[in-house]
């Protein structure tokens, strides 16, 4: 989303001879319970442009071009967009779903803002923000990036402890003194690549091999940040991106283990 929104901005500049930001602030993406959250979601996003006054009423939110509430109403075709896999949360057949759906939309039109589908559950579990910072004083605790998770706080507990399972994953390896310079003596090491391949500029298929490898071991196992990535090899963030899902193929194919 960074890249394309990135370059979508620096394209649109050019085109309107205008320097700065286009969008207001950067793209936010929620781990979303499904069954308690996903149809609250659909309804509240595609009620923004209602909200926002950009239509009128809910007869001109169904054809509204720039929302995905149009595609599901009938009004519009999207080959890319899953409209089926919504609308069976709604109903069996497609008119019965569309016309449930349409309703239900509708009846969310009085509910307004909802600051609770903005991530947060075990925030929420816990008594709200004011609540939670009356106990975390008490105990010193720290949560971190809970607004990105959306769902009641065993979802939400579980999907910290997978994450600080990985963070812990990557602090282990680091305690062993596997550090970006060890995890490329590695790379060399496993693919046979000549010392320094990691770093050259190059582009032959033994450089590509080993910095798509060297990414992924580094992002995936010791925790590293693309950015943090990047400027090692000297490449950019979305290229580490790239690197890291084909680097991910090729230990999966050769069955390369970072440790021996």
């Amino acid at each position: 989303m960074r890249r394309m929104l990135t370059g979508y901005s620096v394209s649109y500049n050019r085109r309107h001879r205008r320097h700065g930001h286009l969008f207001q602030n950067r793209y936010k993406s929620i781990i979303c319970q499904e069954d308690a959250y996903l149809q609250e979601l659909v309804r509240y996003i595609h009620l923004n442009p209602l909200r926002g006054r950009l239509v009128n009423d809910i007869e001109a939110l169904h054809t509204y071009p720039y929302s995905g509430h149009s595609a599901l109403m009938g009004r519009c075709t999207r080959p890319w967009q899953d409209t089926e896999y919504v609308l069976s949360l709604f109903g069996e057949s497609i008119k019965a779903a569309r016309s449930a759906y349409a309703s239900y939309v509708a009846d969310g039109i009085v509910l307004g803002k909802r600051p609770e589908l903005t991530g947060g559950g075990l925030i929420r579990s816990m008594g709200g923000w004011k609540e939670f910072s009356k106990r975390a004083k008490l105990s010193g605790e720290r949560i971190k990036a809970d607004e990105r998770i959306l769902g009641d706080s065993d979802f939400v507990l579980s999907v910290l402890s997978e994450a600080n399972e990985q963070l812990d994953h990557g602090y282990e390896l680091q305690s062993k003194g596997i550090d970006l310079d060890w995890l490329a003596n590695r790379v060399e090491e496993v693919l046979g690549a000549a010392p320094g391949s990691i770093y050259s500029k190059g582009r032959r298929k033994e450089q590509t091999l080993a910095r798509s490898l060297f990414c992924y071991w580094a992002v995936r196992e010791l925790g590293m940040s693309n950015t943090d990535v990047a400027k090692k090899l000297g490449i950019s963030q979305p290229a580490v991106g790239y690197a890291v899902r084909r680097g991910e193929a090729i230990a999966k194919e050769h069955g390369f283990q970072l440790e021996k």
